[in-house]
């Protein structure tokens, strides 16, 4: 999609379709609406009074009242798009508004469209800029990719409106910012689209090579050789089980002249397809576990922004990528295995496999080791990996885990720009019995009852000191249905909050 700014009288705008926000300013639950336009030119107020008269728009979250050959207008077409209550508007709503805007002109053959930035005191202008351009870029994705059938529906220009009063260095910037951040979500939901057959360990590590030669990061992809030269036996563990090599993919940001600072390690489980193992999964939506490596597609959708941002801080992106897969080479409920050693002088942790569908953590164990062994001096992971998630919250927050109050106030505050929503869940001491084994240091599971707790806990246990947060986004990385501003399938959760908590260590 190509982007561009404009400063203009929205009256004189010539486009396919202009998209202009509304929320409701009327105080109190039973209160009439009162529609009130989020913008100071006053040609789109003219153009759409009579409908607004009859009462026929309400400005509802992402409700829309389409006018062709808007009076007084250049644009073919106003799309009128709510925000809901005004004095609960935010630059996230604002996002979804726009990728609204977008999902409504695709199917309708309207390439190409324009979006006035709304003017509203709480609303920043380079975040608001930012968060139009993001949504717009999301909501141009769709899944269909192997569709013989499928035609190219996507939006191809957009034009934000930004109006005399905002700053202009500081909308390009928001411009700029969010075609990196939405280009990247998008490029990290393309890879969790991917089916297993050709999204392959080898292949992932391929394409996370690509996109490192494509944006400057140095990048190293390795394979069986090198898990068993870190002794990475619980990594390994999972990758035994498939004729597909595992791939540890490892992605390196360093801005030049960057003597001192921490160095961020970002952790990915990129399980290509996830079968259970010999502790095999119902048929029943297996398909969908092709999206076990989103959390590796959200760190390599990090990395790319990151690449382009530049933000003052290292950063290691490690994707441990493999399948899970039932056969005579695979291990089995029962087995030890020994996790990679934290130091020279240390044994790795034994492992007692109680369930092989808990093999994302097994992953991570050995991913997180080695981002320290790297040098990572803060961590962050992020894994599709508990069902238990989804059942304590549901589809509408992702839950996060931290060891380090600190820490999870830099994600915290990194949310707010993000957008998106997680809800931290504890990783107290007295759950860690939950996972103690008789015949090893822990087991993989804890039983039914807090199942997202106690895998955050085996996290925990690898982190060790290290200020850590552990992201399980399996509720929210892949959507059954489509919203108004999103495709259904890959969400690329997590992706634009690993970013900002990145940023938030910028020197």
């Amino acid at each position: 999609m190509n982007t561009k700014l404009l400063s203009s009288a929205l009256s004189d705008v010539e486009t396919e379709l202009l998209a202009v926000f509304a929320a409701d300013a009327a105080n109190g639950k039973d209160a009439k609406p009162e529609i009130r336009l989020l913008t100071e030119d006053d040609g789109p107020r003219r153009a759409i009074q009579a409908v607004l008269d009859a009462g026929e728009f309400r400005a509802e979250a992402n409700e829309t009242l389409l006018l062709h050959s808007p009076a007084g207008l250049k644009a073919k077409r106003l799309l009128l798009v709510g925000l809901g209550k005004a004095a609960k508007a935010t630059v996230h709503d604002a996002r979804k508004a726009a990728g609204t805007a977008v999902r409504f002109a695709k199917p309708r053959g309207i390439r190409a469209i324009a979006i006035a930035a709304p003017a509203s005191a709480p609303l920043q202008p380079r975040l608001t800029v930012r968060a139009l351009v993001e949504g717009a870029l999301i909501a141009d994705f769709d899944p269909d990719t192997y569709r013989s059938d499928r035609k190219d529906r996507s939006v191809q220009a957009l034009q934000v409106i930004a109006g005399a009063g905002f700053d202009v260095a500081a909308v390009d910037a928001g411009l700029r910012e969010g075609a990196i951040v939405g280009e990247a979500q998008n490029f990290a939901r393309s890879l969790v689209n991917e089916p297993g057959n050709r999204l392959t360990p080898t292949i992932l590590g391929q394409r996370a090579a690509e996109m490192c030669r494509e944006f400057g990061l140095a990048c190293e992809v390795h394979s069986t050789e090198k898990l068993r030269e870190l002794k990475m036996g619980a990594f390994w563990s999972v990758a035994q089980g498939s004729d597909e090599p595992p791939a540890l993919i490892v992605m390196r940001y360093e801005p030049k002249g960057l003597t001192s600072g921490p160095t961020l390690g970002l952790v990915g489980k990129g399980i290509t397809f996830d079968t259970g193992g010999i502790s095999i999964k119902p048929a029943d939506n297996m398909e969908k576990m092709k999206y076990d490596m989103a959390g590796g597609a959200a760190m390599i959708g990090a990395m790319r922004a990151i690449a382009q941002l530049q933000p003052k801080v290292r950063a290691i992106g490690i994707v441990c990528a493999a399948e899970n897969m039932p056969s005579g080479k695979a291990q089995k409920p029962g087995d030890v295995q020994i996790a990679m050693a934290a130091g020279p002088d240390r044994p790795g942790k034994s492992i007692e496999i109680i369930n092989t569908d808990a093999e994302g953590r097994l992953v991570l164990a050995d991913g997180l080791t080695y981002a320290k062994q790297l040098g990572a001096t803060h961590l962050i992971d992020a894994a599709t990996l508990t069902g238990a998630i989804s059942v304590a919250l549901g589809t509408i927050n992702a839950g996060v885990f931290a060891n380090d109050d600190a820490t999870y106030g830099e994600f915290a505050e990194a949310l707010k720009i993000s957008g998106e929503r997680f809800w931290r869940l504890p990783v107290e001491d007295e759950y860690r019995e939950l996972i103690r084994s008789q015949i090893a240091d822990i087991k993989n599971t804890g039983g039914r009852y807090g199942g997202a707790i106690t895998a955050a806990m085996f996290l925990k246990e690898f982190a060790e000191e290290t200020p850590w947060v552990h992201l399980d986004i399996a509720g929210m990385a892949w959507q059954d249905e489509a919203k108004p501003w999103i495709a259904a399938g890959p969400s690329g959760m997590a992706m634009r909050s690993i970013l900002e908590w990145v940023r938030r260590y910028e020197n």
